[in-house]
């Protein structure tokens, strides 16, 4: 799965943590926010990768997605 996950450092708004992008080809580019902390780029990573992990683009329910990888916390 690693091999099909990019990251990327870019400066974004501070409200905005992180994006996880599905590509085309299957495989997922997470962007973390440059203007953050170390600490916070593995907080917001961790989240990111529950939402992968968790089949989360192929789901329809945006609060309850938020819900499940917020109550499973960091990497499940």
């Amino acid at each position: 799965m690693a091999e099909n996950i990019n990251i990327q450092m870019i400066d974004m708004d501070v409200m905005i943590p992180e994006q996880v992008v599905q590509n085309p080809d299957g495989s997922y580019t997470i962007f973390l926010n440059s203007r953050l902390s170390h600490e916070r780029h593995l907080e917001t990573y961790a989240h990111a990768m529950n939402h992968i992990l968790n089949h989360d683009f192929d789901k329809q329910d945006v609060q309850q997605i938020e819900y499940d990888a917020h109550k499973t916390g960091p990497m499940g």
